[in-house]
This record gives C-alpha cells, structure tokens and sequence, in this order.
C-alpha cells in the first residue's frame, strides 16, 4: 500500500471524528460500563451457543468446571480439584455453597444434568460432539462428579473448561437461551436482538466478586461508528472491532488509552492436496519462500501481529518453536518450482486460482499475494465471492487455494486430530485439504490418549515438524488482541484469548462499587 493511500484512510478517519457533533455525545453512567460489539449473541445457553459473543458473554454469566491459564494450561473453576484414577475415570470434587444467580444451590446434580441434557439429546447443540467419548457421568453425592469415558480422552478436561460449556440449573431446557441462568460473577438484566445486552454484578457470587455494576453491550454493525462511539464518550470498550488505521487514529484522543496484547487469532492459507499441481509438497515448499510475510504485517496489519509457525499459538504448552522456518528466498521458491518440473514461458510457470471472501482484509492479502508470486513465474487469479458461497466452496473442497483464520480453535493441540487426520475429510472434520500422513495420524491417536503432558508435547514436536515440512498450510501470522478503552476505565488485562475476562477485573473511576 503507498504512503499517500495510507496517509488519505489515516486522513479519512482522522476527518470523522473531529467532525463527530457534540450534540451527539452522552454523559457516561458512573456505574455502567459500555462495551461494543460487533453483532448480537446467537444464543446465551451456554450449551448451543458457539459464535464468539455467546461464548464470551456466557463466559460472565455461567462457571466452567475449570478454567484456563495465560499458557493454555486447565486451571480450577468451579472444580476446586479433580483425580484421574485411571485413563477413562475423572473424579471432580467441587467448590461447596455455589449458588445459581436464581438462589438455588449449584451440586454434582446440576453438572451432570448440563451434560446429560447434550448427549441424551434432550438439548439440540452441535456441541455435543466434543463429549461424544463420554459413555456416564454420575453424582456421586452433592459435591462430587464421575465422568466415565468410552474410551481414553486426554482432550477431555480442555472440554470442560473457559468458555468450552458453563453449568445450567437440572432440569433447563430450551428457555435457557432466551432466560439464561447461571452462577457467574454477572448476571442477565435484559437482551434485545441486534441492539444490546445487559449483566449486572452477581453480589453474591463465590469467587472475586466484579468490580463494575453494571455492562452494557451495544451491538455496533459499523465499523466507522464504533470508533466515533468510542471518541465522542457514549462508549468505553472496543476489544479486536476496528480497523488497525482507526486504532492508530484513536490513539492520539486525550481521553482514550490502547491497551495491545500477543493473541492466539491465526491467519493460515491452505492447499487442495488432490490438486495436480498443489500435490507436490515442492511446490507448496515454493510458495512458502514466495511469501514475504513483512509488508503484509507492515502495511496491512499495521504491526498489530506477528508471524506464525505453527497452527499453535506460542503461549501453547504444547508449542514447538523448533520446526522448518520459510525466510523470504525469491531464489530458492524458483530453483524448488523447477526441480518440480515447471519452467517458465513467458515467465508463468502455471495459474492457480485463489478464493476469497469480500472481507477487505483478506482481499488486500491476496492482491499482495498476486504481486509476489508474480516474481516466482506462478500466476495468481483471485475469485472472490459473498461468505457463504465461499464458505461452501471451502467445506466441500472445491478450492485451490483460501485463506481463513482460527479463532480459539488453535488454543488446544486437539486441533491437528480436527485439521490433519485422514479421517476427518469433510464433513467429518476441517481436513478440507484432503491432508494424509500415516505418521501424523499415528502421532495424532497417541497423544489423545495420553495422560502425561509431557509425553503428549513430545508427539506434539514431532508432529508440528512434520507439518511445517509437509505444509498443508502455511501459517501467516497470529493478530495481536487490541483493546481501546475510555481512561474512566481502570485495571484491565488482556489474555491470549481476547475473550473478556477483564471485565471480571475493570473498575469504573466514580463508581461506588469502585471506591469499596
């Protein structure tokens, strides 16, 4: 991107919020935090919902049995301890005199009725695939919990925690979603479908109580808006909602501050493995050294990311650093394409074609891409279509090349049985690459049933450097989880997961819950 281009979106922005009106501004609520957000939760059971805001928001409102760490590493939740007699036994031993926001007490008979209620059908969820290796669960007495496995799981307890499926109420069925309740450090005061959602401060909860007394949600479609809603004051949070000009943009405002964190979002580009040219991982090893990933995160991402390896984010346990890197070599990109058999006339070597979504973003990327696999000899021709024809096109394997991200996917190494195995090609699995290596999928079904982390992330090592000499990916970079906030808004941190664990932590200057 030239500097004038960016200089014009920089001036564009910068142009809109100075001329915002003020008659368009509110005075905040002292007891009342305002956070944005890009569209309405699909559904607040925490059993069904699995977009990001549902997630998030049920993460404030309902416990986990357990919880996560910044590594990724299962921590306790409402599961003070836990034992594992032997590979398909898990004993749960909870914290005792936790109650739902309703008054009722919150017992094993409520875990197990959570999880029975997906696997007996009772609740429609795709969900329920995660515990399809649970055969019973039983409530041994108020405060324990069995889960008897079909079959060794290590995966297991990453299912049970932050975000993956909070604890309903026995008995709860389809009225959860439109009156959910649970015993989180917020509870629900209202909803309104694409306008927004409000959680006050549960007073009684068992754990570190919140520090504000009230969230409201605003459901912002705009991007332009968010940042104006942001500046003018009638909004205090943005968590990954603008766009990275607009965050510079932002910065420079007197009452605003940018708080920037590592985030675990991977941005990937895959291959059709049963492609004709695509097949030969020569070609796929070429592209990779086509790739200068630097102007990219320069001038696209604006610095707010960095360079992947590995589908893994680093903060993973399970991470491996030391696998094949691919440097920038224009030179070597050539000298593999024509080991592969494929000289140039008139300096194209071949086509293949890349879709896209109309997502600006990943347009931008693959107009890049185009420029510099140009120099390789390899003629990139984009197709770019509305999200679900791309998306179909994707899932069905109807695709060269495409580009996607992971979004908490990548947080558990559990991913690469969902991603790689050559048993999950669609609609079994994400193997939309059509993907096959016996020994990955040996690597794979040990390190599920594998009990010991340290056992399992020496599998884990070894399967990454397999991936990162076979590439059926190439992994482009991690988005960094970029916050902008009001300054009245005080002790937030961020975690890799950019999910909105600090709210449980933010305090409001002028607020009497605040000041206790």
């Amino acid at each position: 991107m030239r500097k004038n281009a960016r200089r014009t979106l920089g001036g564009i922005l910068a142009a809109l919020l100075l001329f915002a009106t003020l008659s368009c501004s509110s005075k905040a609520d002292p007891e009342t935090l305002v956070m944005i957000i890009e569209s309405s939760p699909t559904n607040l059971d925490p059993r069904v919902g699995l977009d990001a805001y549902s997630e998030r928001i049920d993460d404030l409102i309902f416990d986990d049995l357990l919880t996560r760490d910044d590594h990724l590493n299962v921590q306790p939740g409402l599961a003070e301890r836990w034992e594992i007699p032997d590979p398909r036994t898990y004993v749960f031993h909870l914290h005792r005199g936790v109650k739902f926001h309703d008054g009722r007490p919150l017992t094993s008979r409520d875990v197990k009725w959570t999880f029975d209620s997906l696997l007996q059908g009772k609740i429609r969820s795709t969900k329920s695939g995660a515990y399809r290796l649970v055969d019973h669960i039983d409530a041994t007495d108020d405060s324990t919990v069995v889960f008897h496995l079909k079959e060794p799981f290590a995966t297991l307890l990453w299912n049970l925690s932050d975000g993956a499926i909070g604890i309903v109420p026995y008995g709860s069925g389809d009225e959860m979603s439109a009156k959910p309740i649970g015993s989180g450090p917020f509870r629900l005061v209202g909803a309104q479908l694409d306008r927004e959602i409000v959680i006050e401060r549960n007073q009684d909860y068992w754990g570190p109580k919140a520090r504000v007394n009230r969230v409201r949600f605003i459901v912002v479609l705009d991007t332009t808006t968010r940042a104006l809603e942001l500046r003018k004051g009638s909004a205090d949070i943005a968590i990954n909602a603008l766009t990275a000009d607009m965050i510079l943009a932002l910065q420079h405002e007197s009452k605003l501050e940018v708080l920037r964190a590592p985030g675990t979002v991977l941005s990937y580009l895959a291959f059709n493995l049963r492609d004709p040219i695509l097949k030969d991982v020569r070609v796929r090893q070429a592209l990779a050294f086509a790739i200068d990933r630097r102007p990219m995160l320069q001038y696209l991402s604006r610095g707010f990311a960095r360079p992947a390896d590995s589908v893994l984010p680093p903060e993973s346990w399970a991470y491996n650093a030391e696998v094949a890197h691919y440097a920038y070599d224009p030179e070597r990109a050539r000298q593999l394409l024509q080991q592969a058999g494929y000289s140039a006339v008139n300096g194209v070597r071949f086509h293949l074609t890349m879709k896209t979504s109309t997502e600006e973003s990943t347009r931008l990327m693959a107009a890049v891409l185009q420029q510099q696999l140009r120099d390789v000899g390899i003629a990139l021709d984009i197709r770019t279509f509305e999200f679900a024809t791309f998306f179909s096109d994707v899932t069905r394997g109807a695709f060269e090349l495409y580009s996607l991200r992971w979004i908490g996917g990548n947080e558990d190494p559990d991913i690469f049985e969902y991603v790689f195995h050559s048993a999950r090609f669609p609609p079994q699995g994400a193997n939309r690459g059509y993907y096959a290596n016996p020994r990955v999928d040996a690597l794979i079904n040990q390190a599920r049933s594998q009990l010991d982390q340290d056992t399992r992330k020496r599998l884990y090592a070894e399967l990454q450097s397999i991936l990162a000499q076979d590439l059926p990916y190439i992994n482009l970079w991690y988005q960094d989880n970029v916050l902008v906030h009001s300054k009245r808004v005080r002790n937030l941190t961020l975690n890799p997961s950019g999910n909105y664990d600090f709210l449980k932590t933010a305090e409001l200057d002028g607020s009497v819950v605040a000041r206790q």
